[in-house]
């Protein structure tokens, strides 16, 4: 097969959305129904939210390369999960176009009052794909310094310093089970023993 562009085969040209109609517009989503080409050639509709992304961020008390370092997290109300998640502190931008780290940056000061001396990229992750576009950054934050904690009104977050190893064991017995969280604390102990 004749390759047209990145990861898109000649026979795959012409699939994808032909029409879509809104259906609700939001402040956080935008869901709308398509029609799509399938890449048989079928025609079908799909229910599609619309998300502007966001960053999330793993922030380190001292150095990712430290012996067992601290992370901290957040323990946040999350209504759609029926009560309080342990998260990484994250957030979608301030506006459209807003570069990813500097997002990052001022999630993670607004939620936490920490401000971070150095930024790493890690990755950026499909949250749910069969139904969203929503496309998360992945970073690592360390050299963190007081900054102004700012919440939202409605964010009720409280936070926790602990180990990275603590953070790893509660992701494996289900304390932790938010997808973002999960795939920061994960990506990082991965990064750092590559190192």
């Amino acid at each position: 097969m004749s390759r047209t562009g990145e990861g898109v085969t000649a026979a795959e040209e012409g699939v994808g959305r032909m029409h879509s109609r809104p259906v609700h517009d939001g402040r956080i989503v935008h869901l709308t129904v398509d029609t799509v080409r399938f890449p048989d050639g079928s025609t079908g509709e799909l229910e599609m939210i619309r998300h502007s992304g966001a960053s999330a961020v793993l922030a380190i008390v001292g150095r990712l390369d430290d012996d067992d370092p601290e992370v901290v997290l957040v323990r946040q109300y999350r209504y759609a999960a029926g009560g309080y998640l342990f998260e990484v502190p994250a957030g979608r931008p301030a506006f459209q176009g807003e570069d990813w780290e500097v997002c990052a940056r001022r999630e993670l000061e607004e939620e936490t009052g920490l401000v971070p001396g150095r930024m790493r990229r890690l990755t950026s992750i499909l949250t749910t794909p069969g139904f969203t576009d929503e496309r998360i950054h992945l970073f690592v934050a360390e050299e963190l310094r007081p900054g102004r904690r700012s919440l939202d009104e409605d964010e009720f977050i409280e936070l926790r310093r602990i180990p990275l190893s603590r953070a790893v064991a509660m992701i494996g017995c289900g304390e932790i089970t938010d997808a973002k969280s999960v795939c920061t604390i994960l990506f990082a102990v991965q990064f750092r023993a590559a190192r």
